[in-house]
């Protein structure tokens, strides 16, 4: 071959996301000008490390967050040497050598080699069970750990450590987080965000060792936990090493590059050696280094232009204002820039603690220095832009807490629409796309969906928080040529309605969470505080006896089978059939508030007793305690069936017409255990003077004196509604089949969180009748369905908790075993 026309040789170390980004960017402006050769350390092609967090989870698979398949290695002619890292350069000879010993040249060598988990040098470290959260391996560790084994240990309360602890939770592990610190994530959170956030992971089951230093990983062969310097031990079976990373920098020591905490570079990421460049974690540029997504892939741009192009016009990187946002399961957490005020700056904040929302904006000299939200962060992107920016936020400071739309209306700002933001607006921080970028793109692309754009600009792919400015650009742009979205997704995870996924759940026969969402196109796939437990009961009524619940999807008090209080102790509410008691379950109760000192006992509305003060840890000894008497979980706590609710009828009273008691008790026999889209109520009334309040709950019962009027969709509480008629009918067994038929619709079809009242004023009473009165076919149907499935719902979750190790360590303390 000509001399003069040998392509240069581009030696690539490390084939993660940084480096790869860096040759994807690079064969976009030049194609052909490099013969690139790839050493990775792994012996695995490159894939997003952000995912291996839902790899940990279980909502995707290995082979799911590839980037770059083998195919495309061979397409763009690279070489990859996987599993063989670069061991060694000469810059004098201009050579690389790998751990096999072979040794290529390079014209150019790019530095990617990332960065190395944080281990300090505490006993115990050699214990088998003791992994860091850095790559696949460590994350096949974990998973085989948590088949075997019940407890683990995270040490670290930052980004990191607590997406290790919500993958672990997830994969049915109890999970301890010790964290050096009294605040979580506080490189990215103020200590109000922080607090906020440890409570919401506290109550999702998430055990908590603030200012927790450890001082020693202890056990036989196998780790059996970790001791802290304050004398607090935390038994563990499994321990997680996720404190934070170091830049990998051994290789640039050696060969006499100047490096700092990592390796030094230039605006143009060149290296003190100008034919060596450096991207990404283990690059330190203007004193700083990098962890998170964001500025990798800004510095991979820079670079590539560099790489590939003319020297006096390509672009200078000068650093990223870093933003993060948390991805643990329906947690909205968003930060940028200051975290705290100081001499020279203030600080503006909202706390709305009855919606758990908290907003602080750091201003300095009339601008914004820093941001923190918690619980709302619908305008992260505004706030994040005039940081960014550096704009002037005195006109409009006293309203801007309130959000991009009200200062709008007020006139202070244009009104929000992406038709005015500028082509220099960040639309996805994560891949670092600008709405110009999209537009164009869109205009040369002829694009018209919205995975068009994500394909050829990378805006939304990575988390998807930015979906919904993507699709509205994509509108704003082609008009009646986009595809436009569904309205009405569930969450912000999916634009498929409610209805839409309950189809395909049964038409797919999808019977998990994780295959439910990679089925139907999740956007997030850990998904969210609104999905999970809405997926987590139409699978469960979908395929009864087939679905294993997923306790992690519930609320607090359905994992806890009890309601918590508001000084975290919880309540205890034993199931009464039909409100009707005797002296031995009562006695059973005196002795249970004795035993365990509970404070308070209150008669409840639903003619149960309430014991009120049980702390977390007792729950299991006062349910067994109860069992031995008879008594089964009443439900209180629960989108369930919880109380049906009686007069005591013609037996007693002169004014019954019906045994009402006997119907009520019957009833709740047959619907206890149930789950449903809401909590529901029922009850039987002896006579039409109403005492059971029938005609205020989801089913009501009146008893006539040919028999009982049935009444739907009543609620009480702050929204009154009384109750439609429905029909009446003649026997006790017409009465149980029509309730049964009535709450099987319900349970398929009505959207999870609405009640029956609410239900009803969408579809029409009419609707009911035509599906349970008009109906007698459909009506027996739909009984028999309910009935199947109640023989899998009937089973008492005290009396399981109480008496499984394995079901109950949701109420074990993780505290001293000294």
């Amino acid at each position: 071959m000509n001399m003069m026309h040998r392509r240069e040789r581009l030696i690539v170390v490390g084939n993660g996301m940084a480096g790869m980004r860096t040759v994807e960017e690079l064969l976009k402006r030049d194609p052909i000008r490099y013969q690139i050769t790839v050493f990775g350390a792994e012996p695995h092609i490159n894939y997003d490390r952000i995912a291996l967090s839902s790899v940990l989870a279980g909502d995707k698979e290995i082979g799911q967050i590839t980037i770059h398949s083998l195919a495309w290695y061979a397409e763009n002619g690279i070489q990859l040497c996987a599993g063989d890292p670069v061991v060694s350069i000469d810059r004098v000879a201009k050579t690389v050598t790998s751990e096999s010993g072979r040794t290529e040249p390079y014209d150019r060598l790019l530095l990617a080699a990332g960065s190395r988990p944080i281990v300090p040098p505490i006993p115990g470290l050699e214990l088998t069970g003791v992994c860091a959260f850095r790559d696949i391996a460590d994350v096949e560790q974990m998973i085989a750990a948590s088949t075997e084994h019940r407890r683990a240990i995270v040490i670290g309360g930052g980004l990191l450590g607590l997406e290790a602890a919500n993958g672990l939770l997830k994969r049915g592990m109890s999970v301890a987080v010790v964290h050096l610190t009294d605040t979580l994530m506080e490189r990215q959170l103020d200590g109000a965000a922080g607090r906020l956030l440890q409570r919401e992971l506290d109550e999702r089951g998430l055990n908590f060792f603030m200012n927790g230093q450890t001082e020693e990983i202890f056990g036989g062969e196998r780790v059996e936990g970790v001791r802290l310097a304050d004398g607090r031990e935390v038994p563990g079976d499994l321990v997680c090493m996720a404190i934070g990373i170091r830049p990998s920098i051994d290789l640039a020591r050696a060969c006499d590059l100047d490096i700092n905490r990592g390796i030094v570079v230039h605006d143009d990421l060149r290296t003190s050696d100008p034919d060596i460049f450096a991207v990404g974690e283990c690059a330190e540029h203007r004193g700083k280094t990098y962890g998170l997504v964001a500025p990798l892939y800004e510095m991979a741009k820079i670079c590539a232009d560099h790489l590939a192009g003319d020297e006096t016009t390509s672009t200078a990187y000068a650093g990223t204002i870093l933003f993060t946002k948390l991805k643990v399961t329906g947690v909205d957490v968003f930060s940028a820039g200051a975290l705290a005020g100081g001499e020279e700056s203030g600080e503006l904040t909202y706390n709305d603690t009855a919606r758990q929302i908290y907003k602080k904006l750091v201003v300095r000299d009339g601008k914004i220095d820093g941001v923190v939200l918690y619980g709302d962060v619908a305008d992260s992107n505004w706030y994040l832009e005039l940081l960014r920016k550096g704009e002037d936020i005195t006109p409009f400071q006293d309203a801007i807490l309130f959000g991009q739309s009200v200062v709008a209306a007020m006139g202070k700002v244009k009104p929000l629409s992406v038709a005015n933001f500028a082509d220099d607006y960040q639309i996805c921080g994560c891949n670092g796309v600008c709405k110009g970028t999209i537009t164009q793109a869109i205009a040369e692309k002829r694009l018209t969906t919205l995975e068009g754009v994500r394909q050829h600009t990378k805006a939304s792919a990575s988390c998807g928080s930015c979906t919904g400015l993507v699709e509205s650009l994509l509108i704003a742009t082609v008009g009646d040529a986009a595809a436009k979205p569904k309205p009405g997704g569930m969450c912000r995870c999916t634009m498929l309605t409610h209805e839409e996924v309950r189809t395909r759940i049964a038409a797919d026969a999808l019977k998990t969470i994780p295959q439910t969402m990679q089925a139907l196109g999740w956007a997030n796939t850990d998904g969210c505080h609104s999905c999970r437990p809405a997926l987590n009961f139409y699978l469960l009524c979908a395929w009864p006896g087939e679905y294993r619940d997923d306790e992690q999807s519930r609320f607090i008090n359905e994992r806890a089978h009890a309601n918590i209080q508001k000084d975290g102790t919880f309540s205890v509410i034993p199931r009464m059939w039909g409100g009707v008691t005797n002296a031995k379950e009562l006695r059973a109760i005196a002795d249970v508030v004795e035993k365990y000192d509970i404070p308070s006992v209150k008669v409840t509305g639903g003619q149960r007793i309430d014991m009120l003060g049980v702390p977390k840890d007792q729950l299991p000894a006062v349910w067994r305690d109860l069992n031995a008497a008879g008594m089964v979980s009443g439900h209180a706590y629960g989108k369930a069936l919880r109380t049906v609710k009686t007069c005591v009828g013609s037996e007693w009273c002169r004014f019954g017409t019906q045994d009402s008691t006997a119907m009520g008790i019957a009833l709740e026999r047959m619907t206890w255990g149930s789950w449903h889209p809401h909590k529901v109520k029922l009850a039987v009334s002896g006579c039409p003077r109403n005492c059971a309040e029938s005609t205020i709950k989801d089913f009501g019962v009146i008893a006539v004196d040919s028999g009982w009027e049935l009444h739907v969709g009543g609620n009480g509480g702050i929204k009154l509604r009384g109750t439609d008629f429905l029909c009446k009918v003649g026997t006790q067994a017409e009465v149980l089949e029509y309730c049964g038929a009535f709450l099987q619709l319900y349970r398929e079809e009505a959207r999870y969180l609405d009640r029956t009242a609410s239900w009803i004023e969408q579809v029409g009473l009419d609707y009911v009748k035509s599906q349970i009165v008009d109906d007698q076919a459909g009506r027996k149907l739909l009984h028999a369905r309910f009935l199947h499935a109640q023989q899998f719902a009937q089973t008492d979750p005290w009396a399981e908790r109480a008496n499984s190790e394995s079901q109950s360590r949701e109420f074990h303390a993780l505290a001293r075993v000294s």
